[in-house]
This record gives structure tokens, sequence and C-alpha cells, in this order.
């Protein structure tokens, strides 16, 4: 079966372009190079970025749905490029802590790296014009975002992807300190797992020396952007298979404690 070629661009976005196929029901996302941060203020280019970030979401994504999370990804289709299902996007990004990081902890005054336990759970507005502004449930419902029934499935679903990273990236050496997700709404009305995984959505630290290996080099100025980049994706092809080890209540039970506090600098799309 011969892939599907892109057509019309759709979209751009601050990393990745989306375009339609000849299926209504299926676009074809390619990853670029292009690097932002603080909303866009800071720019640059991240040599290879592209690659890896297509390469680490394909892997994940796959994974991921062996785990029993639907997701809108269906086939690799080169380096750059990846064919997803055509979804409509909810327009609520999801934030995830495992730990202090961040605003986060600016926000709070309190040190990097601390464990947060419940987990936090973070909804936003997803609106680059607006600098994705922290909203608690009820303004989403309010303002027509997304319904109570979807805020539920979202903050179950997160919860479940989290699961899975953090002992996905352990078994690669790296501590999942907090990240992005987006969804979409498929063709069936399925809540489907949408956009990236990647160093540029993730906070990821070295297990041993808390390295940092994502995006922060770059918001921070930290050098060797591109060999953190390509360390996350070597560890996790270098891993493919390895049993994962979950906390026995993992799966039981995830305490919806909701906190609304986002800014740009701690992923983004």
């Amino acid at each position: 079966m011969t892939p599907p070629a892109p057509l019309e661009l759709l979209y751009e976005g601050k990393a990745k372009q989306v375009f339609a196929t000849d299926d209504p029901h299926l676009v074809i996302v390619r990853y670029k190079d292009d690097a932002t941060a603080f909303n866009a203020e800071k720019r640059g280019t991240v040599v290879g970025k592209g690659e890896v970030n297509n390469a680490v979401t394909a892997l994940l994504y796959r994974e991921l749905e062996a785990f029993g999370v639907p997701t809108h990804f269906r086939d690799l289709l080169g380096p750059r490029e990846q064919l997803v299902a055509h979804v409509r996007i909810v327009p609520v990004e999801v934030i995830v802590r495992n730990r202090t990081a961040g605003t986060f902890a600016k926000r709070y005054g309190v040190e990097e790296g601390l464990p947060l336990d419940p987990k936090v759970i973070e909804f936003c507005l997803k609106s680059d014009a607006l600098g994705d502004p922290p909203m608690n449930a009820a303004t989403a419902v309010a303002l027509g975002h997304a319904t109570e029934e979807e805020l539920e499935e979202l903050f179950d679903l997160a919860a479940t992807v989290n699961d899975y990273l953090t002992a996905r990236f352990a078994v690669a050496g790296l501590d999942l300190i907090d990240f992005k997700l987006e969804f979409g709404v498929d063709r069936d009305g399925r809540i489907v797992l949408a956009d990236e995984i990647s160093p540029d959505t993730c906070r990821l630290w070295d297990h041993e020396t808390a390295e940092k290996l994502d995006k922060d080099r770059f918001r921070r100025d930290l050098g060797r952007v591109e060999e953190a980049y390509q360390e996350v994706r070597r560890r996790l092809e270098a891993t493919v298979g390895v049993p994962l080890e979950f906390p026995e209540d993992d799966h039981e039970h995830h305490d919806h404690e909701h906190h609304h506090d986002h800014d740009e600098e701690d992923a983004d799309a």
C-alpha cells in the first residue's frame, strides 16, 4: 500500500506542520527543528529535533496503545513525518506534575525536584494568543471548552499516561518531572491522545545526576541541546521491550487533585 502524500497545509504551529491527505480522516504531521520558549519570545533552531520528536512520539504512542491508551497515531512515514487520525482537538491542555520544577516551583517558593503527592494535574486553555492561561474545571465547562464528563476522562487518561511514562522513562534512566498532553475527539466520538510526547513536552532528568535532558536546556541556555534530545531517543530505543515496574496502586486509584497553574515555560507544542 502506497503511503499517503501530504497535500494542503492545514496548520502550522511552533513545532509541527499538519497536512491534509486524500483521506479526510487522516492527516500527516511533519516535525520541525524550530524551537521557541516563553510564548515564542525566544526562538531558535535545534538541529535534528524534529527527527527526534517524531521518533520518540511514534515509539511511545505505539507502546501507549498497547497499554490501553487510545491515540491518534497510525504510522511512521519517514524521519520527520507520521500519519495520524484527523481529530478535533479539545482546547484544554493537561499538565501532569510528579515533582516541583519551573514556574510551579517559583510560584510556590520551593526548590525544584521535590516529589508531589498526590500528583498534580492541571488544566489550561489551549491558546497561544492568550499564553495558555490556567483554568479550573468550572471555567472550562462554563466557557464551553469541555463537558464535565470530558474533563473527567482527560484527567483519568492523563493519570494512566503518567503511570506508563513514569515507568517507561525509569528503565531508560530518566525521571519524568512533568509533562503536557493534548487530546482530540476522533470520527467515532472517542477522546484520544493527540499531539506529541517528546523532550519538547516533558521535563526529563537523568536519574543518577539530575542532568536536564529536555527543552529546559534551550530555555535556560544550558547548552548541548541537540545532544540531550538525541540521548533521550537513544535511551528509549535501547530499552524497548524491557519489563516495566508499576507501583501496586497505580491503576486502582487516582486522587482527583486539580491544580491550575501553568506557564509556557513548562511545555509547549
